[in-house]
């Protein structure tokens, strides 16, 4: 897994998975003319450029995913502040957004990337939930300031249309479908 998010190796080790965790770091820049869905995908596939697959054999297989949130078409990074947090949660309030995850697996010969979209709706989230979640919880390095596992998300989640698990991060059953077409070649 080329990751550095702890909830998808959490995922992964659920999964019953055997993986080791390389991190890579680049530059997660991309071409203003894409779509969100795009972007998932180019970012998920931006993280492995990196890694030199001659260094592996070719039964090693290579996992990459990108998660973003997406509220009116406008993408909700990850906060960099309690301001950005608070912001962030202030106008998830209420609506219903998409998270979008591109999910990238690869060999040293191939290489496939999908990915999945779900929908988040929250309630009307106060003023003290939203300061109360950022002091106990520092969502600063969660796409859109907030975890779904989280206290945010047991409290102010009122509809989720997708995979759950794509909204922590890693979409679980695209992933085996496609660790299974990998492995059928």
């Amino acid at each position: 897994m080329v990751s550095k998010s702890p909830r998808r190796k959490q995922l992964l080790e659920e999964m019953g998975l055997c993986f080791k965790v390389l991190h890579t770091d680049v530059d997660e820049t991309y071409p203003d003319n894409l779509t969100p869905v795009q972007i998932a995908e180019y970012l998920s596939q931006l993280k492995l450029t990196p890694v030199n697959f001659s260094e592996y054999t070719e039964n090693d297989i290579f996992i990459s995913c990108d998660t973003i949130v997406v509220l009116d078409d406008k993408i909700l990074g990850k906060p960099k502040n309690e301001d950005e947090a608070a912001g962030m949660l202030r106008q998830l309030s209420g609506k219903t957004h998409q998270v979008i995850s591109g999910l990238t697996v690869a060999t040293a010969g191939t290489m496939m990337t999908r990915h999945s979209v779900t929908e988040v709706s929250f309630k009307k989230i106060k003023e003290k939930e939203i300061e109360h979640y950022i002091l106990k919880y520092q969502p600063f390095d969660k796409a859109g300031g907030y975890g779904i596992q989280e206290w945010i998300g047991l409290i102010g989640a009122t509809a989720i249309n997708g995979c759950f698990y794509n909204v922590m991060g890693l979409p679980t059953a695209l992933l085996w479908e496609m660790l299974d077409d990998e492995m059928m070649r």
